[in-house]
């Protein structure tokens, strides 16, 4: 299980983040391999019920025979506002696959239940009208789940989310054969995804085959008939795990496993638990708070590398956290620095206040700094680059009216800075931004005001005489 997408699947299922492709109407591909970007094919207008509504990229798995040519290039999977299921070319644009899902709900969302090999698509939430909350009618079916393998796509099934068996849910979703689902009151629970496809599957249905359905017979994903919902949860299934936590915060990863979450109470926001799966044992030194005094919270995460370790993020800091056994004692495990970033600041973050009172008195006032206020370096994301073992820092600072940010790129292994990067674009911390670092490419993606996304692509090229001093300074100091 990768933890990192184990705990990115619960927070972007509860927050009900959307991946909205708004520009598909007109979706023009650009290559930018050449010394100029050139349009490499451009989609056909459509209307807004045909829009795209989520996207995933599908890449070819390394060392498997795939079954057409265009198989081993990118995909975008892609869902459509009228309940359609693509897989289009990323190279080309052409629809390779498609599957019509249903017509008695709303589909609307799509996350990786296991990376690049099992898509799981969400629908709407049902709500219920105010009337039939006034008469006391309540929403049988909360959400609806449609799990398929890719490439090419089979069918696992369709699952409801019903609140006569699971109760006042507020959410769910699939992540590594697991279902995971999300209560107002702060609680999560753990369900075994197979344990509940073996135990209230009513019928397997097939792809392109024929099939009949409470008195309907259709083909299976092909339009009208579409995919029944054939997997209905008759009884409470069984429960693997539960835990409350405020705000249903909760990841899962390290080595043995462990968990994350934040006490179920306000005043405990910023305070992180870390304790063991097995047991729910507190590791030694697993509650970390970071002292920092913001407007932002702090936010922690297992790395995604796989190492175990856990990674904490605040305004000035970011700090690696490593799980190792307690000293003769193998079955508690203790929480311990691996090390620390740290934002380029004064050290005295106190500041003077000259005040003159009427009579002419000089008063001084010292107050302090919020830890990200914008004159102070702040960091604003923090990713990891699998195939260079590189963390990505971007760290901000507002100069008068312009804000300015620098890519740092530190030693995973070490924490040692490597290279610092400036962005040549302004960076104002009103919009919303986005910065992904791939191999040799950095996109910063900004937001600003009326929907209106401004995207700066830059491209690393490697400088031979730089590439001896690199090596050496990725190394313990």
């Amino acid at each position: 299980m990768n933890a990192m997408e184990f705990s990115r699947d619960i927070h972007r299922n509860h927050s009900g983040l959307k991946k909205e492709i708004n520009m598909i109407q007109l979706w023009k591909i650009i290559c930018s391999v050449a010394s100029e970007p050139r349009k490499l094919y451009e989609m056909p207008k459509c209307s807004k019920s045909e829009k795209i509504e989520d996207a995933l990229l599908w890449e070819c798995p390394v060392g498997e025979i795939l079954p057409n040519p265009s198989d081993y290039k990118s995909s975008l999977i892609a869902l459509t506002a009228h309940n359609w299921l693509f897989r289009i070319s990323a190279t080309t644009g052409k629809v390779l696959e498609k599957i019509y899902l249903a017509s008695y709900c709303k589909f609307r969302y799509l996350s990786w239940d296991t990376p690049q090999e099992v898509i799981a698509v969400k629908s709407a939430q049902n709500k219920c009208s105010a009337l039939a909350r006034q008469a006391g009618i309540q929403q049988p079916i909360l959400l609806y789940l449609a799990v398929f393998h890719v490439l090419p796509f089979s069918l696992i099934g369709i699952l409801e989310i019903s609140k006569k068996i699971f109760g006042n849910v507020t959410d769910a979703t699939l992540s590594h054969g697991i279902l995971i689902v999300m209560y107002s009151s702060g609680l999560v629970r753990l369900y075994s995804f197979q344990a509940i496809i073996e135990q209230f599957m009513q019928q397997k249905l097939d792809l392109g085959c024929a099939c009949r359905w409470g008195g309907t017979a259709g083909t299976v994903g092909e339009a009208p008939f579409g995919i029944p919902c054939n997997i209905k949860i008759t009884d409470s299934p069984p429960l693997l795990f539960e835990v409350s936590s405020l705000e249903n915060a909760f990841q899962i990863g390290g080595h043995p496993w462990h968990y994350i979450i934040t006490p179920n109470r306000k005043k405990q926001k910023g305070v992180f638990h870390i304790c063991a799966l097995k047991d729910n044992s507190l590791a030694k030194n697993g509650i970390q708070e970071m002292e920092c005094c913001s407007l932002e919270s702090d936010w922690i995460y297992f790395h995604p590398d796989a190492s175990g370790r856990i990674i904490h993020v605040g305004p000035n800091q970011v700090k690696v956290l490593k799980l190792n056994e307690v000293e003769n004692n193998s079955a508690q495990h203790q929480i311990s620095e691996d090390f620390v970033i740290l934002a380029n600041r004064e050290k005295n973050k106190n500041e003077n206040l000259l005040t003159v009172t009427a009579s002419g008195r000089v008063v001084k006032k010292k107050f302090n700094l919020l830890d990200d206020d914008p004159e102070q370096e702040t960091f604003k994301i923090v990713d990891y680059e699998d195939e260079l073992d590189l963390l990505s820092v971007v760290a901000v600072t507002q100069i008068d009216a312009e804000g300015k940010a620098h890519l740092d790129f530190h030693c995973n292994e070490y924490g040692t800075l490597l290279k610092s990067i400036p962005l040549e674009e302004s960076w104002d911390v009103t919009y919303s931004h986005e910065v992904y670092f791939d191999r040799d490419l950095v996109l910063h993606i900004e937001q600003k005001p009326s929907r209106v996304f401004s995207c700066y692509v830059y491209q690393m090229v490697c400088d031979p005489g730089e590439e001896e001093t690199t090596n050496r300074s990725c190394e313990k100091e």
